[in-house]
């Protein structure tokens, strides 16, 4: 049957790469650059080319040829995989050979093409009933050419490899520290919540008050807790001059790690619970039946159900937490928000994506992971 979903999405992207700018020439990191279209970035042959692709794209999922979406899923990895050299041509045409602060922006254009490539990309991965493995190699090339390309000489003009190369030690740092506090909330909520859905298990007169008290932390603005905790960790150090040689101060990653658990509690709480709850009784009746202990029935049957949903709660609770540690930078964390923020005060945006991007990135990563892991745990499976 022709697909409807790809034409779309090919012409809403043809339209774009034409109308908005692909990228941007900067006289500095400050100053607002000229824009260029895809033309005006690329010449007729790149035009040609980004066009070509776009339309034969289209009418290739658009008409019942046998074995399209093979051939359309090398087609669209190939295209996303060396997208960048479309820069690297806006480089070479545009960018002012004597000027040495002169760099290259992304434009809206480039975005919007490879949103709508990755796109067409997932409706065929869907089309073909790709399984997780092939999604991941295709992913993976797709990263393995932009950072073929990003090593070439043509693109160390661009502005985001600029700002990293000026502060790649400090990047480095931002992703250790990025990664501690996220994760260790993520495991230290995990560890607490699954404590507290044993006791709401085991005691019904506890499940109201602890799925309260949970909710009303997920209720309490990001912002407002941060600051909230300010004080009391402050009157704390200066209480216990133990805590001050642990690092815990007012600021720092002492809040920042207390109000990322916080919020990571509800969605562990809330599935753990349900999760345990749900397993049928004619399944823990049979394993008793079969002269297993409670314990053996506890890890053994009602663990073992109960863990897909577990870790979806898991799944969601780590995206969140590696969402909510970018603003934890406000309060003197560290992390990728550090460059957000410093982006926004200095008025350079590609400072803004050093820290936002790797943010995304990780959140997709650990999605896909912890999807992938949820798949092999699903019970039938």
């Amino acid at each position: 049957m022709p697909n409807r979903v790809i034409p779309v999405l090919a012409l809403a992207a043809l339209v774009l790469v034409w109308v908005l700018d692909l990228g941007v020439v900067l006289p500095n990191r400050i100053v607002a650059g000229t824009g260029y279209g895809l033309f005006g970035a690329t010449g007729w042959a790149g035009a040609f080319v980004v066009t070509a692709l776009l339309l034969a794209a289209g009418l290739l999922a658009a008409m019942p040829v046998p074995k399209r979406f093979p051939v359309l899923a090398v087609l669209l990895t190939a295209a996303l995989m060396f997208l960048p050299l479309l820069l690297e041509a806006l480089a070479t045409r545009r960018l002012p050979a004597d000027s040495a602060y002169a760099r290259i922006g992304i434009g809206a254009g480039f975005w919007s093409l490879a949103f709508f490539l990755a796109l067409m990309l997932t409706e065929t991965m869907h089309q073909l009933k790709a399984s997780r493995h092939l999604q991941l190699m295709a992913a993976l090339l797709v990263i393995f050419g932009w950072w073929l390309c990003a090593r070439r000489e043509g693109l160390g003009s661009l502005s985001l490899l600029r700002e990293y190369n000026n502060q790649a030690d400090q990047f480095t740092q931002a992703l250790s520290v990025h990664l501690s506090l996220s994760l260790g909330a993520v495991l230290i909520s995990a560890i607490l919540a699954f404590i507290l859905a044993l006791v709401m298990v085991r005691r019904r007169s506890w499940r109201r008050p602890l799925l309260g008290l949970v909710s009303f932390m997920q209720t309490i603005p990001s912002l407002a807790l941060f600051g909230l905790l300010i004080a009391p960790l402050a009157a704390l150090s200066e209480a216990f001059p133990v805590l001050q040689a642990l690092g815990v101060r007012g600021i720092g990653w002492a809040p920042a790690l207390l109000a990322l658990i916080a919020y990571s509690l509800l969605p562990m709480v809330r599935n753990t619970f349900i999760a345990l709850m749900e397993v049928p009784e004619t399944v823990v009746d049979a394993a008793r039946g079969m002269g297993m202990s409670e314990r053996q029935i506890f890890f053994q049957v009602k663990l073992s159900l109960a863990l897909p949903v577990i870790i979806e709660g898991v799944r969601i609770t780590t995206i969140q937490a590696i969402g909510l540690t970018a603003v934890a930078a406000l309060i003197g964390a560290g992390g990728f928000g550090t460059f957000i923020f410093q982006g926004l005060g200095q008025a350079a945006m590609d400072l803004v994506l050093l820290g936002a991007l790797p943010t995304v990135f990780l959140a997709l990563a650990a999605d896909a992971v912890l999807s992938a892991l949820n798949v092999r745990r699903a019970p039938g499976d």
